[in-house]
């Protein structure tokens, strides 16, 4: 049974240098970079809101893993680890939902 992994970010509008879009852009990249790179990802999907209601986020990550197992490791990888490191940098907000893929 696989897991989807679910994150959403509202970023901040200014951070390292940079506007909410060119932060989103730059997140975007970078999640992108782990295909392939990461054992047990087996789908990686990443959106930049074109909305901008309030209620929106701005940028959504849907990840699937092997297993449980996979997901925990994916979020120990070193690749993963730098990843969270830079949108950590330029976040405002996250959440997250994992759930098993029958």
């Amino acid at each position: 049974m696989s897991v989807r992994h679910v994150v959403m970010w509202k970023l901040r509008e200014q951070a390292e240098g940079a506007d909410r879009a060119a932060n989103a852009a730059r997140v975007k990249a970078a999640l992108e970079a782990l295909r392939g790179r990461i054992p047990g990802l087996l789908r990686l999907e990443v959106g930049v809101d074109y909305n901008r209601s309030p209620a929106a986020w701005d940028v959504v990550l849907v990840s699937e893993h092997e297993s449980r197992a996979a997901l925990e490791a994916y979020q120990v990888h070193p690749e993963h680890v730098r990843v969270a490191e830079l949108i950590g940098k330029v976040r405002a907000d996250r959440a997250v939902v994992d759930y098993d893929v029958g």
